[in-house]
């Protein structure tokens, strides 16, 4: 085990509203061997969760080789996380799918124009964007598929952010659907589940928009079944487009489970262990928005 320190000082505190307290010989956990004495105050304030305070002083401050305590406010060990993007970026005029016209970003306000609103050296940028729903990297509600299903507003967060996660490969294979088969292994219950089939790699070509990875519907059966939180794939569509039916979208959303498709980057993510986020505004009467999906590892 590496070496653990800590701190012993006296210290005056004083407060905002009167009065003052004073300790002798105290001693706190340090994260490391050095504490200046205003990093030692303010470590004193949030150990005894000390409020108003107007000052504190510090005096015959010495570190220790001695294990930790357990001081409340003292971080000793921070876990290191990971942020990984699942998003693709938006520009003007991309194309997410067939026939859905591409986003148009325009200036409302131009930096040039805010400096004759704004004092000398002030000035803004206010854009406008103009977009069909289904465009990036994007979450369904039930309310896509339903006319009475909940929106993007009724969405509980529970339902899309800070789940646990896991990651269903499939890349490789050669095989377009993804059935139950492919799930059974996985404990699903409460959890994003995101199909990892590689396809990402075409976005932004021809070839993304031909003969691209879907569920099968039994696969989305299985799912509701097993109370999935809810399930992403990155792929154009969670389902088969070769026909007209959706039965992927109609049973996930009839079960209220949101549905992420154009994910990408998925090969970064461990098979499970992690937290997935995608959040849409919450606009109300409205099925589908762009999200900024990650992932913390």
């Amino acid at each position: 085990m590496a070496e653990q320190w800590r701190v012993e000082f006296d210290a005056e505190v004083t407060f905002r509203n009167g009065g003052s307290l004073s300790v002798r010989g105290f001693r706190l956990d340090s994260p490391t061997p050095e504490l200046t004495d205003a990093e030692v105050g303010e470590s004193l304030v949030r150990h005894l969760g000390l409020l108003m305070v107007g000052g504190v002083e510090i005096a015959n401050r010495r570190m220790l080789a001695e294990p930790h305590k357990g001081s409340r406010g003292v971080e000793t060990a921070r876990p290191t996380a990971r942020l990984v993007d699942l998003s693709h970026p938006i520009h003007a005029g991309m194309v997410t799918y067939p026939g859905v016209p591409g986003p148009e970003i325009t200036d409302h306000l131009t930096r040039e124009a805010s400096r004759s609103v704004y004092g000398p050296g002030t000035e803004f940028h206010i854009g406008r964007i103009t977009l069909v729903a289904n465009t990036g990297t994007y979450v369904d509600s039930p309310f896509h598929r339903y006319p009475d299903g909940t929106d993007l507003a009724g969405l509980p967060l529970e339902r899309l952010a800070d789940l646990d996660g896991v990651v269903v490969r499939v890349a490789g294979d050669g095989l377009r659907a993804v059935d139950r088969a492919a799930l059974l292994p996985f404990d699903v219950a409460g959890k994003a589940v995101l199909v990892h089939t590689g396809f990402d790699e075409h976005w932004g070509t021809d070839a993304y928009f031909r003969d691209h990875p879907h569920l099968t519907a039994e696969a989305a059966d299985w799912l509701v079944e097993q109370g999935a939180a809810l399930v992403g794939i990155d792929s154009l569509n969670i389902d088969s487009t070769d026909g007209p039916h959706r039965p992927v979208h109609t049973g996930l959303l009839a079960a209220g489970i949101p549905v992420v498709e154009h994910l990408r980057g998925l090969e970064q993510l461990p098979a499970s262990g992690f937290r997935f986020h995608a959040v849409p505004p919450p606009v109300v009467d409205f099925g589908t928005f762009p999200v900024r999906a990650y992932a913390v590892l």
